[in-house]
């Protein structure tokens, strides 16, 4: 097995696969996109992009104009002069890229994606994995097709270019009945822009309204800051169609993937840790959930102090932040004497072009990004709050850094299960054999040893479903924690084999 994957993750955490925003029919499409693309920034800091369809001539053509770049949205788009001049046009879909599918180095990769071909313009942006990707490749390179990236979102372009069908929405409907795994799509075309979502409903996708005219956005957050309505989730396996009527009134017209199932399988991950917490996705509040999972972890595994003292909680800022309030909340009802303590301060301003340190100083790297308040460690008993652990170096380089501060004890408390295999379904994990939970065999004794801290413990995977939302077809991916993997997967398990 190749290690690349190993040697380009260099967070101590999951990864996902992006965040996809896009506007139909609205004057200000690429503001509003630019703007929905900011809000989704913690779903892909590697590169961005935006595209958008105008008239631009007398005999009304369609004319796309896309930028996009290696960076954060505001390198990307640092010159005000791109939206207002060269993004043109009232229709707009947007793209944050984290690599889970091709090279993260190769700016071809960087999306949306855009052809011109028999039936006018296409535009793609994507957000999960295509998991018989490898196949349907090999099949097209076979058959004369000529790749210009190594992502498998240009397998889509061209299984749509490709179709026979007349229409071109059944071209599309074609498309993406012939791919397989994890997809939030939107599909930009000449007249219409087209979102849909793979039948087990791994990543999130939602539909609101601004000003009359339609968006989408990977999550809800993204509606916010442009004063939007939400208005329902994209349906797993839903295809949805946004076109113009005779009078020239916007019109949702909705599909069905031909494959369903029989209930939903969403990344429980973005819950725990993916999703911003004042977003709404799978239908409910992630703040709410995260809470939840912060009290069922005080229920499993409370933490008493030593008399006359309180417990001090604190969380690794900042996706663990909800799940400590609600550690503390129910520790409090349970009649534990604890406080929340901002123990961890975390520095927002190390870029993705920060000088990165060699393997020999990572508790270096750990200390760019956090210190400690000494003042309110020291001789305590400090409970810390985490959504996961990964590989554990990072795990292990804080609590050397916690420990400086002098507490009497290090707590550590974890709001999912161990992560114990790969994900192929948009996460970004190193390969098996290098998370801490395989090498140390699964022993929770054994990871508490190689963290250094005085106890350890992991939410139950029982207790994790019990504290999300669940209803009559909604269910959870849990294949990383132990579980089965929903959608096939081919005989892979490195995502950049196919780098250039």
């Amino acid at each position: 097995m190749k290690t690349k994957n190993y040697k380009r993750f260099k967070n101590d955490k999951p990864r996902t696969a992006c965040g996809i925003f896009g506007v139909y029919d609205h004057p200000s499409a690429s503001l509003l996109t630019y703007y929905g693309l900011h809000a989704l920034q913690h779903r892909g800091q590697e590169a961005s992009g935006i595209v958008t369809s105008e008239f631009r001539d007398e005999k009304k053509r369609r004319h796309f104009n896309i930028v996009k770049g290696m960076g954060l949205v505001t390198d990307v788009f640092k010159d005000p002069q791109i939206l207002s001049s060269t993004l043109r046009g009232n229709t707009a879909i947007g793209h944050n890229r984290y690599s889970t599918t091709g090279s993260a180095n190769n700016d071809k990769n960087i999306q949306p994606l855009i052809v011109n071909y028999r039936d006018g313009n296409l535009g793609v942006a994507h957000n999960g994995n295509l998991t018989n990707f490898r196949t349907i490749r090999t099949r097209l390179q076979d058959e004369g097709t000529i790749f210009q990236t190594t992502s498998d979102t240009e397998l889509l372009l061209h299984l749509i270019a490709r179709s026979r069908h007349k229409d071109q929405i059944d071209q599309i409907k074609e498309a993406i009945n012939t791919v397989e795994g994890a997809f939030s799509l939107l599909i930009m075309t000449d007249t219409k822009l087209v979102a849909a979502r793979d039948v087990y409903g791994f990543r999130p996708l939602a539909l609101g309204e601004k000003d009359g005219s339609y968006v989408i956005a990977s999550e809800t957050c993204a509606f916010d800051i442009i004063d939007a309505k939400y208005i329902r989730d994209v349906e797993p396996g839903e295809i949805l169609v946004i076109d113009k009527r005779a009078d020239s009134k916007d019109v949702l017209t909705s599909f069905r993937i031909e494959k369903q199932v029989d209930k939903s399988h969403h990344c429980i991950f973005e819950y725990i840790y993916f999703s911003r917490p004042d977003s709404f996705i799978f239908g409910d509040s992630v703040d709410k959930v995260r809470r939840k999972l912060g009290k069922s972890l005080a229920q499993e595994s409370p933490v008493a102090p030593d008399e006359d003292e309180k417990t001090i909680v604190i969380s690794v800022p900042d996706s663990s932040n909800t799940a400590a309030l609600g550690f503390v909340t129910e520790s409090i009802k349970q009649g534990i004497n604890t406080k929340l303590e901002l123990g961890l301060i975390r520095n927002h301003y190390v870029g993705r072009t920060f000088i990165q340190p060699e393997q020999g100083q990572r508790e270096m790297k750990v200390k760019t990004k956090f210190n400690t308040v000494k003042g309110v460690l020291k001789g305590k008993k400090v409970v810390v709050v985490d959504d996961s652990i990964v590989r554990g170096t990072t795990s292990k380089q804080l609590v050397k850094l916690l420990k400086e501060a002098g507490p009497k004890e290090i707590h550590f408390r974890i709001t999912s299960p161990p992560i114990v295999n790969s994900c192929y379904y948009g996460m970004d994990f190193p390969n098996r054999e290098d998370l801490i939970a395989v090498k140390c065999d699964e022993d929770i004794e054994k990871i508490r040893k190689e963290l250094g801290v005085d106890s350890i413990h992991y939410l139950s995977t029982k207790k994790m479903l019990a504290s999300v939302p669940t209803g009559e077809n909604k269910g959870y991916c849990t294949a990383c924690f132990g579980g089965t993997y929903p959608a096939p997967i081919e005989n892979v398990t490195d995502k950049n084999d196919l780098e250039a």
